[in-house]
Formats: structure tokens, C-alpha cells, sequence
């Protein structure tokens, strides 16, 4: 398995050399390590290379990597986003831990977490996953229907409205993987014309990264570059 450290500066390289190539700032561009099925020593790991914020697909690997590495006398004080689908039974376990959901795709699933998330912390910050491809078996809010979910969403108290996610169909030509990624750009700017102040555009994975950067991608979701190939995954691994 790659050392942590080459795999880490590795991925760090590319999203500067796609930045360069976007001209764009480096720092405009967040990268999100995606540990779902890794254990917390490699979650340590990563934190001992200046790594901050990882992603969970599944809450019951949220909640037990969560409360290991954030239990007293040295919690390590990562951002836990949740990156998976939501059940409805699972809604307070991700509102009382993560900062980030990036999977709404249902007002009743945002009202949960936005009724649940504990007094005293700020706001859960939130992206509206869209089925940018409209792949039938994909979860993710239909394009023309993201801006009656943002309405919906906007002034829920317990959460902020920061800007859409999306899962494309997995291609590999670089231009194929622009056009999606390029749609939802278009889509958070039509979004923000009509009144939203979305600055979220959470694409891109450990094989189309570029292409989520050069078309606006502000968090990246990387797994396999970082971790290496899971013992089972899709052809879409993040």
C-alpha cells in the first residue's frame, strides 16, 4: 500500500496542478478524505500529515470513528462530513456529530437533522446532493426539482444552505467528465440567481478530480488515491 505521506502529497499535487490549470487559487479548493471502511489508525495518520477533514458514508462508521477520536483527555478535533445516504432513523447520530451533510435530497430528511442538531453548536452545514446524470438508480434530488428543495431548506434554523454535491456517471475522458460537473456549476448559478448564496460545489473523486476543478469544484471527496482500492468497490469509488 502507498505510504500515507506519498499518497497524501500525491493527490495535494494534482489539485495544484488543476488549480494552475483552471487559474485558480489552490486554497479555493478543499480536499475531503473519504475513510469510509478505514480504520482510525489510518485516520490518525492522515491528521499526522495536516489532513483535517474526512467523510463518512455511513453513520454507524461515523459514530464509532467519531467517538473514538473525539473522546477526552486528546480528541483530535476533526470535520466530520457525512457523505452517504441518510435513513430517517439515522438522522440524529449525524446531527449531533458531523459539520458537514452533503446527501440531502428530501425536505422531511432535512427537517430531521435541522430539529436534531444540538443546542449550542453552530448550524450543520449542508449540500443538496443532485442525480446530476439522472442515473435511475442513484439517489439525489432531480435537477429541476433542487430549487423547490433549496426553498425548503434554506431557513430550516438548525442548518445552512452551502451548495450541491453530485455523484456523475463514471466516465473517462476528461471532456465526458467536464459535462456533468459542468451542469451543476450552471445549476448553483441559476440557484444563486434566485436569491440563494450557494458557494458549495462538492464533485469530483479519485478519478475525475481535474475535471470537478476545472469546472468550479470547491470540495473534493477522495478515497482510493488516498487509502488505496477497497477489498469491494464500485466503479464510481470516491
Amino acid at each position: 500500500m502507498t505510504a500515507p505521506d506519498h499518497a497524501l502529497s500525491t493527490v495535494r499535487a494534482r489539485i495544484q496542478a488543476a488549480c494552475r490549470e483552471a487559474g485558480r487559487d489552490p486554497d479555493s479548493v478543499r480536499l475531503l478524505a473519504v475513510s469510509k471502511t478505514r480504520g482510525a489508525d489510518e485516520i490518525r495518520a492522515l491528521h499526522a500529515l495536516g489532513q483535517a477533514a474526512f467523510g463518512e458514508n455511513y453513520a454507524s462508521e461515523l459514530v464509532e470513528k467519531h467517538d473514538s477520536l473525539e473522546a477526552p483527555p486528546t480528541p483530535l478535533g476533526l470535520e466530520w462530513h457525512f457523505i452517504g445516504a441518510l435513513q430517517g432513523n439515522k438522522t440524529r447520530a449525524v446531527a449531533e456529530r458531523a459539520a458537514w451533510v452533503h446527501t440531502i435530497d428530501r425536505e422531511r430528511i432535512a427537517r430531521r437533522l435541522s430539529d436534531q442538531r444540538p443546542e449550542g453548536m453552530p448550524p450543520l452545514q449542508v449540500c443538496l446532493q443532485v442525480n446530476i446524470s439522472e442515473e435511475p438508480q442513484k439517489a439525489g434530488v432531480a435537477p429541476g426539482e433542487a430549487a423547490a428543495l433549496a426553498a425548503a431548506v434554506q431557513d430550516l434554523p438548525g442548518l445552512a444552505l452551502r451548495g450541491l454535491m453530485a455523484l456523475p456517471a463514471a466516465v473517462d475522458d476528461l471532456p465526458l467528465q467536464r459535462e456533468p460537473s459542468a451542469r451543476l456549476r450552471a445549476l448553483r448559478d441559476t440557484l444563486n440567481a434566485e436569491g440563494h448564496s450557494l458557494d458549495t460545489l462538492s464533485m469530483g473523486m479519485s478519478g475525475d478530480l481535474e475535471a470537478a476543478i476545472l469546472e468550479g469544484a470547491t470540495i473534493v471527496r477522495i478515497g482510493t488515491a488516498l487509502f488505496g482500492p477497497r477489498q469491494s468497490q464500485s466503479k464510481e469509488s470516491a
